[in-house]
């Protein structure tokens, strides 16, 4: 299913306000089960880190060592390599830079590169993946014509990964392919990830913040063929990235910042099955197969049930706002086993009082 929408964007779209983020959904008081920052805080040696870096505020950021650390844990040339102001800059700078005929946004997936593109005054055609089909995505669906594509993978809020085969498959000359990679280093090992592969027109985008608890940071990174690279660039504003942002970026590319990553996502597996069976135990359909630390669930009267956990303690982040979703959609974050089963009894409350 395909949809075309032209730009700019002005508020909510087609029924869906594509600027409401999970962030939206917290309140004081909630515990906080709608925003995919996986740690509460970051970890003490990222923040000495960071804090060792106040003391050169006063001299303009140089991003140079961060792309260098980017560029060595990837396997990539320097020049295949952007440091950015977390993901979102890099949609904005993608939105800028790009002159697309036809741009094809997968969803249901994260809406800010939607919002970029009709910011930027580009029309947009969305294919809509499907519950029926685990929300996996079907390649031939994308329109040949489609000169610029975009697809998240592990995709937010599906929690699908889609075989790096399948993307590939959406590659074509004269066409740019951008993959959103924002939560592939929560997945053990990163599987089906194009992060390290040298291929014409494909761009990664990846984040740093979810991982290690610096939202507040802005941090992240684009990985793509080096023309595609110095297009961006040379759109991006200087000294967009933070001295501290750099920092984190070279903290967080280093051999030992891997480990710990991949010991993280091996954590939320475990604790993300605790989250998978006890809402299998309620009845609660969970969307496809989960690969990423957070669950897409449909329960009937959703909303009522939003707002009833709300009532009783708990935010979770509202579906309807992604194209493709009803308000009977719900995205869940993985989180421990002792709030995950307090979270359980509560939905086992809410759904009682709605039902």
């Amino acid at each position: 299913m395909t949809d075309d929408l032209p730009g700019p964007l002005d508020g909510p779209w087609d029924g869906h306000d594509l600027r409401h983020h999970g962030d939206s959904d917290v309140a004081p008081g909630l515990v906080d089960l709608a925003v995919n920052v996986r740690l509460p805080s970051p970890p003490p040696w990222l923040r000495e880190r960071i804090a060792a870096s106040l003391g050169d505020l006063a001299v303009y950021p140089d991003a140079r060592e961060a792309a260098t650390s980017v560029a060595a844990r990837h396997g990539r040339p320097l020049d295949e390599v952007l440091v950015t102001s977390g993901a979102a800059e890099a949609f904005s700078l993608l939105a800028h830079a790009l002159r697309p005929k036809h741009a094809v946004i997968v969803h249901p997936q994260f809406t800010e590169p939607e919002v970029a593109l009709r910011g930027a005054g580009h029309t947009v055609s969305r294919v809509l993946t499907s519950a029926d089909d685990g929300f996996r995505l079907n390649p031939h669906a994308v329109p040949e014509s489609a000169d610029l594509v975009v697809v998240g993978n592990p995709t937010n809020p599906t929690s699908v990964l889609h075989p790096a085969k399948t993307l590939r498959a959406l590659c074509r000359p004269g066409r740019v392919l951008v993959v959103d990679e924002a939560f592939a280093d929560a997945i053990p090992g990163e599987p089906e990830s194009l992060a390290g592969e040298r291929l014409n027109g494909v761009v990664v985008v990846r984040s740093l913040t979810k991982t290690w608890g610096i939202a507040g940071l802005r941090a992240g990174y684009v990985l793509g063929d080096s023309a595609l690279v110095a297009r961006l660039r040379a759109v991006q504003p200087p000294w967009s990235t933070s001295t501290p942002a750099a920092v984190a970026v070279s903290a967080c590319c280093g051999a030992e910042a891997a480990l710990e990553s991949e010991a993280l996502a091996a954590r939320a597996e475990k604790d993300r099955t605790v989250l998978i069976d006890g809402l299998r135990e309620l009845d609660v359909t969970v969307a496809g197969r989960p690969r990423a630390p957070f669950v897409l669930v449909q329960v009937s009267d959703g909303e009522k049930v939003r707002l009833r956990l709300r009532e009783l303690g708990y935010a979770v982040r509202r579906g309807d706002t992604f194209p493709g979703l009803s308000t009977d959609w719900l995205r869940i974050a993985v989180r421990d086993a002792h709030v995950t089963r307090g979270f359980l009894d509560a939905l086992r409350q809410a759904l009682s009082d709605v039902g």
